[in-house]
């Protein structure tokens, strides 16, 4: 080839590049300009798509586009963050991600991705205890009592949770763990089921999500012993914490936030970030968070990305103490 035509070719790449920087600057800028859709791994009307549409409600009056939630339900969460794993890098498909879905990350060797990897953490949404709740005629009036009882009579107390490898059954096995009890564990296809067990007294005791555990509280059928993070929660104030009760250091907590597929722009991130942060701290979503039994709190992606590392390697762990063996279903 020509020197000439060389350099020709040289000098049109130079401008070629330099033209591109204003088309990906204004890309940049003007994202979101279509709608976003919201992927939530359970059926209309549960806690977690309540708060995927609070929260997409005023993400989109943020950005000034409609934010779509989109319920995928099915093996314990997997369709959905399957489907967004799979979508394109842009920001336009986001997942609302439970507690859950770390807990199964952490103890199914097969998934068909890798929540780490495959994914790009954009915010924490939420975060609430655990409620240790017995039935109201109930020997035991404390998490005390409770585990002198359950020492003096091991394998004769009943706890409830919402199925096997659920988050609600790690925070059982963590607590039979801390406090060297022996529990049985009675596993309910769902978290209604699992409350209503405890209150008829068909079971004595489970670890019930705030929300779940409310309403009953409130009805006198069931009594809260102590929450699961490390302070109270806000609309139960009364309730000490287990490390108040005499388990020092524990904590843990259930927690909603929101993905992207992996390699999403930065800045695209960064955009979502933001108007997550500032619909969280909406009086009207912190008001149905906080009676949902959950706490507004936001957070940075990396925040957020090593609240999910560490969720995977403490389901690791006390499924491996647990000797928990989980397969996909």
């Amino acid at each position: 080839m020509p020197k000439s035509r060389r350099s020709i070719l040289r000098l049109l790449g130079g401008i070629a590049v330099c033209q591109s920087f204003p088309l990906v600057r204004a890309s940049a800028e003007s994202f979101p300009d279509r709608p976003i859709n919201l992927f939530v791994g359970f059926p209309a009307g549960g806690a977690t798509d309540i708060t995927a549409r609070v929260v997409g409600h005023k993400i989109s009056e943020i950005l000034g586009q409609p934010v779509l939630v989109r319920n995928q339900p099915g093996a314990s969460t997997l369709i959905a963050t399957e489907t967004v794993v799979r979508s394109a890098a842009d920001g336009y498909t986001l997942l609302l991600i439970p507690i859950s879905t770390a807990v199964y990350s952490g103890l199914r060797k097969n998934l068909p991705y890798d929540l780490e990897r495959d994914m790009a953490p954009v915010s924490l949404v939420a975060t609430g205890p655990f409620v240790l709740i017995v039935n109201s005629s109930f020997s035991s009036r404390s998490v005390k009592e409770l585990i002198e009882l359950a020492r003096s009579q091991p394998g004769k107390i009943n706890a409830a949770s919402v199925g096997v490898g659920s988050a609600h059954h790690l925070v059982l096995e963590l607590f039979k763990e801390t406090a060297k009890v022996d529990l049985v564990h009675v596993p309910y296809k769902g978290a209604m089921p699992a409350d209503l067990a405890v209150a008829s007294g068909e079971v004595q005791m489970s670890f019930s999500s705030a929300a779940g555990a409310l309403p009953l509280l409130k009805s006198g059928k069931i009594t809260a012993l102590a929450v699961t993070s490390a302070t109270r929660l806000s609309s139960i104030p009364s309730v000490p914490t287990l490390d108040e009760s005499g388990l020092t250091g524990f904590d843990y907590s259930a927690w909603y936030g929101i993905s992207a597929p992996a390699n999403v722009p930065r800045t695209n991130i960064m955009r979502l970030n933001a108007a997550i942060g500032q619909a969280v701290q909406a009086p009207e979503v912190k008001d149905i968070l906080i009676k949902q039994g959950f706490e507004p709190k936001a957070s940075t992606p990396e925040e957020f990305a090593a609240i999910i590392s560490r969720e995977i390697k403490r389901t690791i762990g006390v499924a491996k103490t647990a000797k928990l063996d989980m397969k996909l279903e």
